[in-house]
């Protein structure tokens, strides 16, 4: 995977574009946003997560669909659990995922943030094959964006506390920031 700063678009990783973006004000990346979803909730590799970032989700499918069926979200990154990386809106685009959302005193975070998805639950752990596309991934949105650093990396509920608890006590801060400071090998 090679991330294209000029496009915003990585290259060697699937696209799957969605129509739920928009012009990014100002053009100021500063945030970085990790998420967990799941489509339906706790049930891995559906497709409905695609489906669903395109508004092309069947809500007949499944009960929970119907809940969800008038949303308009996206995120620019989704990492499955085989450490497969789907992209769908370009970092330089605003993709619609933290919603509500308040980072430093500083309000609707989608403005000047970039936002990955891992599939998964805020209980199950996520994988090896995870945390390791996350970090190469990571690690490249990083040096193309200067304004993203080690202390403007947060999770969904940090941004949205009491309305978003992802990506969930399951996910591992300690190896997921120790591995973008050190600078290794992603684990």
């Amino acid at each position: 995977m090679q991330l294209d700063p000029t496009s915003g678009w990585c290259q060697g990783i699937a696209h799957c574009p969605s129509p739920n973006f928009n012009e990014r004000p100002g053009g100021e990346i500063s945030l970085l946003v990790v998420h967990n979803i799941s489509l339906p909730p706790a049930q891995f590799a559906t497709g409905k997560v695609q489906a669903f970032f395109q508004n092309r989700l069947d809500v007949t499918e499944h009960p929970y669909f119907e809940g969800i069926a008038d949303l308009r979200v996206s995120a620019h990154f989704l990492i499955e659990r085989d450490g497969a990386v789907t992209q769908f809106v370009s970092c330089q685009d605003r993709a619609w995922h933290a919603g509500v959302s308040c980072f430093e005193g500083r309000e609707t975070c989608n403005d000047f943030s970039l936002g990955i998805e891992l599939e998964g639950t805020d209980e199950q752990p996520f994988t090896d094959a995870q945390y390791h596309s996350l970090i190469e991934l990571s690690r490249q949105l990083l040096a193309a964006y200067p304004g993203i650093t080690l202390q403007r990396i947060c999770g969904h509920s940090d941004i949205a506390p009491g309305r978003k608890t992802d990506p969930g006590p399951a996910f591992d801060w300690a190896r997921f920031r120790g591995a973008l400071q050190d600078g290794g090998h992603a684990q």
